[in-house]
């Protein structure tokens, strides 16, 4: 707790230290005792003040703060509510004539003071206001600053109430068109329907007469000596991975997250596994988060999760570090059956070492590329990046980051044709 004398404070203690200095030299007893008075009056204040601290002791005040909704997009607004309440008749008292103030990151508040209302309940205060989510991250929230002064104005105390909170910032994502008979046609899901296992050995029961024979689990059978058969009618669908290669630039690197999140919500809208890889490289390669595929029959918190796998995502520190990054999340999809598998990837201008490593993606995957010119300079790297992928099977197209992104999806899928 920071306590300090008002204007008023100072004024009433250098007057009182004026009336004991006058009155000893003048001899007058009545002007001693009104100097002493007035710096008892500030003493005692502070003294009040600080007993009444709302953060300290068996009768401080409890604060609750909730966001909605949290996580919140890029450029969205989210709302949040702190409340202060009052347990007990003694904390009531703390309660009452507290001043607030809430501290926010600024990439929530834009460098600018947070407008509040305030709405004043017997036991309970609660404070609402909106932030801005300026950028995708995880930005602190609090703790909530209240100000309290004695009833004569002479003190002043400021504390902290509550702990600080977090807003977790998902990018900005695009409703992206599916179209099954570009990246898989129908005869082919089929196909994939009598030969291609769950991706979630959960899905699987027992086999009951009349089921079709083709979502038998023939590996999960052998082993439990009794048919099973996946429940999910939608577990022939070809599982996705979304293969993203950070930028160096920072100008870039948001709208190349943004693009690959919206891919991947679009794919797993469209019924898909997903899975989200690269960009993280604390993350052991062979570690089960960044294997894990989503499934859309999780419900809302199938979404959620993919978002959730872009908060932490950080640019590299050289595009050489990132190429390293990338080569590391190609040889992690060779770590899985990629059989069949869906590969969609964000690129930039890639080295040999890189190109080298990604043409093996396609040898057991259907492969698609969108390849960053990040300025005009990287136009050429980019295209001698396209013409590698392509030779190894990939379907590639070239994007400028200025772009809107769904023009950059259906040129990809363009290049099917």
């Amino acid at each position: 707790m920071r306590l300090r004398p008002t204007a008023r404070g100072w004024t009433l203690a250098a007057a009182g230290v004026a009336a004991v200095q006058f009155g000893v030299v003048l001899g007058s007893v009545d002007l001693v005792r009104i100097g002493t008075l007035a710096l008892l009056l500030v003493v005692a204040a502070a003294i009040g003040v600080f007993v009444f601290d709302p953060g300290r002791g068996r009768h401080r005040l409890g604060v609750t703060r909730s966001t909605t909704p949290n996580p919140v997009h890029a450029s969205s607004e989210a709302q949040i509510e702190v409340v202060i309440a009052a347990t007990d008749p003694a904390a009531r008292v703390r309660l009452a004539g507290l001043k607030f103030a809430e501290q926010a990151a600024t990439e929530l508040s834009g460098g600018r003071p947070l407008r509040a209302r305030v709405a004043r309940a017997p036991r309970r205060v609660t404070v609402t206001y909106a932030v801005q989510a300026a950028r995708r991250g995880r930005w602190p929230l609090g703790p909530l600053v209240v100000t309290r002064s004695d009833p004569f104005g002479v003190v002043r105390a400021s504390a902290t109430l509550g702990e600080q909170a977090e807003v977790s910032v998902w990018p900005t994502v695009v409703p992206l068109p599916t179209p099954a008979d570009v990246l898989v046609g129908e005869p082919d899901r089929v196909a994939l329907g009598a030969r291609t296992p769950s991706t979630d050995d959960a899905s699987l029961r027992d086999y009951r007469e009349g089921d079709d024979l083709r979502r038998v689990h023939w590996g999960s059978s052998a082993r439990r000596g009794a048919l099973m058969v996946r429940s999910d009618e939608r577990a022939g669908m070809r599982p996705v991975s979304v293969l993203l290669g950070l930028p160096a630039r920072a100008s870039t690197l948001e709208w190349s997250i943004s693009l690959a999140a919206s891919m991947a919500l679009a794919m797993l809208e469209g019924g898909h596994p997903v899975r989200l890889v690269g960009g993280l490289r604390s993350e052991p390669e062979t570690g089960p988060y960044p294997l894990a595929f989503v499934h859309s029959r999780s419900g809302p918190g199938a979404r959620a999760a993919v978002l959730d796998r872009t908060i932490d995502l950080q640019a590299p520190r050289t595009n050489v570090q990132g190429e390293v990054d990338l080569v590391a999340a190609a040889h992690l999809l060779h770590t899985t059956d990629a059989a069949g598998e869906i590969v969609l990837a964000v690129l930039g201008p890639l080295g040999a070492s890189a190109r080298a490593a990604l043409a093996h993606v396609a040898d057991d995957a259907q492969a698609w590329a969108v390849v960053r010119a990040d300025t005009p300079a990287h136009a050429a790297e980019a295209d001698e990046t396209i013409r590698a992928l392509r030779r190894a099977g990939w379907r590639a197209c070239r994007v400028t980051p200025d772009e809107p992104i769904v023009d950059c999806w259906l040129r990809l899928l363009g290049s099917a044709s």
